[in-house]
Protein backbone atom coordinates (compact mmCIF):
# COMPACT_ATOMS: atom_id res chain seq x y z
CA UNK A 1 0.00 0.00 0.00
CA UNK A 2 1.50 2.90 -1.00
CA UNK A 3 1.53 5.30 2.00
CA UNK A 4 3.26 8.61 -0.13
CA UNK A 5 2.16 11.77 1.03
CA UNK A 6 -0.18 13.82 -0.97
CA UNK A 7 0.38 17.32 -1.97
CA UNK A 8 -3.14 19.77 -1.45
CA UNK A 9 -4.02 21.29 -4.23
CA UNK A 10 -5.46 25.06 -3.77
CA UNK A 11 -8.64 25.99 -5.70
CA UNK A 12 -7.84 28.52 -8.43
CA UNK A 13 -7.85 32.26 -7.01
CA UNK A 14 -10.84 34.51 -8.75
CA UNK A 15 -9.53 36.61 -11.10
CA UNK A 16 -9.95 40.27 -9.10
CA UNK A 17 -11.40 43.14 -11.25
CA UNK A 18 -9.00 45.96 -12.15
CA UNK A 19 -10.26 48.88 -10.49
CA UNK A 20 -10.77 52.16 -12.73
CA UNK A 21 -9.51 55.43 -11.46
CA UNK A 22 -11.39 58.60 -11.73
CA UNK A 23 -9.10 59.21 -14.90
CA UNK A 24 -10.13 56.49 -16.81
CA UNK A 25 -13.83 57.32 -15.71
CA UNK A 26 -13.21 61.07 -17.40
CA UNK A 27 -11.36 59.09 -20.51
CA UNK A 28 -14.41 57.03 -21.35
CA UNK A 29 -16.57 60.20 -20.46
CA UNK A 30 -14.61 62.24 -23.03
CA UNK A 31 -14.63 59.82 -25.75
CA UNK A 32 -17.90 59.35 -25.68
CA UNK A 33 -18.65 63.19 -25.67
CA UNK A 34 -16.29 63.81 -29.10
CA UNK A 35 -18.29 60.53 -31.16
CA UNK A 36 -21.70 62.48 -30.16
CA UNK A 37 -19.90 65.80 -31.10
CA UNK A 38 -18.94 64.21 -34.07
CA UNK A 39 -22.31 62.50 -35.02
CA UNK A 40 -24.07 66.18 -34.01
CA UNK A 41 -22.22 68.37 -36.74
CA UNK A 42 -22.37 65.60 -39.76
CA UNK A 43 -26.14 65.76 -38.88
CA UNK A 44 -25.99 69.37 -38.94
CA UNK A 45 -23.54 69.47 -42.09
CA UNK A 46 -26.04 67.17 -43.92
CA UNK A 47 -29.40 69.09 -43.11
CA UNK A 48 -27.66 72.07 -43.63
CA UNK A 49 -26.10 71.39 -46.90
CA UNK A 50 -27.67 68.37 -48.33
CA UNK A 51 -30.58 67.33 -46.91
CA UNK A 52 -33.85 69.61 -46.47
CA UNK A 53 -36.64 69.31 -44.30
CA UNK A 54 -40.11 69.79 -45.78
CA UNK A 55 -43.36 70.05 -44.42
CA UNK A 56 -46.67 69.12 -46.40
CA UNK A 57 -48.99 71.94 -46.60
CA UNK A 58 -52.61 71.11 -47.95
CA UNK A 59 -54.00 67.99 -49.67
CA UNK A 60 -53.37 67.72 -52.60
CA UNK A 61 -51.18 64.48 -52.03
CA UNK A 62 -54.02 62.99 -49.98
CA UNK A 63 -53.62 59.89 -50.05
CA UNK A 64 -50.11 59.04 -50.33
CA UNK A 65 -48.90 62.44 -48.06
CA UNK A 66 -51.08 64.22 -45.57
CA UNK A 67 -51.26 68.00 -44.50
CA UNK A 68 -48.39 68.14 -41.33
CA UNK A 69 -45.45 65.53 -42.41
CA UNK A 70 -42.26 66.00 -42.61
CA UNK A 71 -40.32 65.12 -45.68
CA UNK A 72 -36.44 65.04 -46.16
CA UNK A 73 -35.59 66.31 -49.49
CA UNK A 74 -32.64 66.69 -51.27
CA UNK A 75 -31.10 67.97 -54.90
CA UNK A 76 -27.76 66.80 -54.97
CA UNK A 77 -27.37 64.85 -58.28
CA UNK A 78 -30.61 64.91 -58.99
CA UNK A 79 -32.27 64.93 -61.66
CA UNK A 80 -36.18 64.35 -62.40
CA UNK A 81 -37.73 61.34 -63.18
CA UNK A 82 -41.11 60.22 -64.28
CA UNK A 83 -42.42 59.16 -60.72
CA UNK A 84 -40.94 61.00 -58.26
CA UNK A 85 -42.38 62.82 -55.53
CA UNK A 86 -40.89 66.58 -55.95
CA UNK A 87 -41.22 70.02 -54.47
CA UNK A 88 -41.36 72.66 -56.38
CA UNK A 89 -40.76 76.39 -55.87
CA UNK A 90 -42.14 78.48 -59.12
CA UNK A 91 -41.70 82.15 -57.44
CA UNK A 92 -44.23 83.70 -60.35
CA UNK A 93 -47.06 81.34 -60.01
CA UNK A 94 -49.23 83.66 -58.30
CA UNK A 95 -51.31 82.59 -56.00
CA UNK A 96 -48.99 79.44 -55.91
CA UNK A 97 -45.88 80.58 -55.23
CA UNK A 98 -44.67 78.83 -52.15
CA UNK A 99 -43.08 75.62 -52.19
CA UNK A 100 -45.69 72.75 -53.05
CA UNK A 101 -45.45 68.81 -53.19
CA UNK A 102 -46.43 67.29 -56.40
CA UNK A 103 -45.19 64.20 -58.68
CA UNK A 104 -43.51 64.22 -61.53
CA UNK A 105 -45.82 62.98 -64.59
CA UNK A 106 -43.73 63.76 -67.76
CA UNK A 107 -39.72 64.88 -68.39
CA UNK A 108 -38.91 67.26 -71.49
CA UNK A 109 -40.27 66.55 -74.61
CA UNK A 110 -42.93 64.05 -73.43
CA UNK A 111 -46.46 64.34 -74.47
CA UNK A 112 -49.05 64.43 -72.27
CA UNK A 113 -52.92 63.39 -72.77
CA UNK A 114 -55.28 63.20 -69.98
CA UNK A 115 -59.02 61.52 -69.95
CA UNK A 116 -61.07 64.09 -67.54
CA UNK A 117 -63.87 61.57 -68.42
CA UNK A 118 -61.77 58.53 -66.69
CA UNK A 119 -58.90 59.75 -65.22
CA UNK A 120 -56.74 58.04 -67.65
CA UNK A 121 -53.19 59.62 -68.19
CA UNK A 122 -51.18 58.60 -71.30
CA UNK A 123 -47.30 59.77 -72.00
CA UNK A 124 -45.69 59.29 -75.43
CA UNK A 125 -49.21 57.27 -75.77
CA UNK A 126 -48.91 55.14 -73.72
CA UNK A 127 -51.37 54.44 -70.77
CA UNK A 128 -49.39 55.65 -67.02
CA UNK A 129 -50.88 52.80 -64.48
CA UNK A 130 -51.21 54.65 -61.41
CA UNK A 131 -51.70 52.95 -58.33
CA UNK A 132 -51.24 56.25 -55.76
CA UNK A 133 -53.79 58.33 -57.71
CA UNK A 134 -56.66 59.32 -55.74
CA UNK A 135 -60.14 60.82 -56.65
CA UNK A 136 -62.90 62.14 -54.32
CA UNK A 137 -66.54 61.91 -55.45
CA UNK A 138 -66.25 66.09 -55.27
CA UNK A 139 -66.53 68.28 -58.95
CA UNK A 140 -64.22 67.33 -62.06
CA UNK A 141 -61.35 69.41 -61.94
CA UNK A 142 -60.29 69.51 -65.60
CA UNK A 143 -57.66 72.17 -67.04
CA UNK A 144 -57.30 75.20 -68.66
CA UNK A 145 -54.87 73.78 -70.84
CA UNK A 146 -55.89 72.11 -74.40
CA UNK A 147 -54.26 68.37 -74.37
CA UNK A 148 -52.25 66.77 -75.27
CA UNK A 149 -49.48 68.88 -74.23
CA UNK A 150 -45.55 68.46 -74.99
CA UNK A 151 -43.15 69.28 -72.13
CA UNK A 152 -40.48 71.92 -72.76
CA UNK A 153 -37.13 72.20 -72.70
CA UNK A 154 -35.71 71.71 -69.44
CA UNK A 155 -39.07 71.63 -67.96
CA UNK A 156 -41.29 68.97 -65.86
CA UNK A 157 -45.32 68.52 -65.89
CA UNK A 158 -46.39 68.16 -62.28
CA UNK A 159 -49.72 66.74 -60.80
CA UNK A 160 -50.85 65.65 -57.56
CA UNK A 161 -52.38 62.66 -56.61
CA UNK A 162 -55.03 63.59 -55.15
CA UNK A 163 -56.42 64.90 -58.82
CA UNK A 164 -59.55 66.84 -57.58
CA UNK A 165 -57.78 68.65 -55.52
CA UNK A 166 -54.70 69.71 -57.03
CA UNK A 167 -53.00 72.94 -58.53
CA UNK A 168 -50.52 71.83 -60.57
CA UNK A 169 -49.12 72.04 -64.50
CA UNK A 170 -52.95 71.43 -65.21
CA UNK A 171 -53.72 74.79 -64.45
CA UNK A 172 -52.11 77.82 -66.18
CA UNK A 173 -51.16 79.98 -63.41
CA UNK A 174 -48.28 76.67 -62.72
CA UNK A 175 -47.42 75.25 -66.19
CA UNK A 176 -44.96 73.67 -66.82
CA UNK A 177 -42.20 74.03 -64.39
CA UNK A 178 -38.34 74.74 -64.77
CA UNK A 179 -36.26 72.28 -63.57
CA UNK A 180 -34.37 75.43 -61.70
CA UNK A 181 -37.69 75.58 -59.92
CA UNK A 182 -37.27 72.43 -58.63
CA UNK A 183 -36.17 71.98 -54.42
CA UNK A 184 -35.30 68.75 -54.45
CA UNK A 185 -36.85 65.07 -54.56
CA UNK A 186 -38.94 63.95 -51.51
CA UNK A 187 -36.94 60.58 -50.27
CA UNK A 188 -38.42 59.79 -46.89
CA UNK A 189 -41.32 60.90 -45.12
CA UNK A 190 -39.49 60.76 -41.47
CA UNK A 191 -42.98 62.29 -39.04
CA UNK A 192 -44.89 61.09 -37.59
CA UNK A 193 -42.49 58.06 -36.71
CA UNK A 194 -45.26 55.76 -37.10
CA UNK A 195 -45.74 56.76 -40.46
CA UNK A 196 -41.42 56.46 -41.47
CA UNK A 197 -41.22 55.49 -45.28
CA UNK A 198 -38.70 55.60 -47.98
CA UNK A 199 -40.64 56.07 -51.41
CA UNK A 200 -40.09 54.10 -54.19
CA UNK A 201 -40.70 55.04 -57.53
CA UNK A 202 -43.81 53.16 -58.62
CA UNK A 203 -43.01 53.64 -62.59
CA UNK A 204 -39.76 52.12 -61.80
CA UNK A 205 -41.35 48.74 -60.92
Amino acid sequence: MNNAPTTPVSAPEKPQKEKRSLRDWLGDIYELAEMLGIVSVTIMLLFAFVIRLNIVDGHSMDMTLTHGEYLAVSDLFYDPEPGDIVIVHKINADPYDAPIVKRVIATEGQVVDIDFATWTLTVDGKVIDEPYRYVDDGPRLTSDWTFPVTVGENEIFVMGDNRNNSADSRTSEIGMIDERCVVGKAYVRIFPMQKFEVFKNPREN
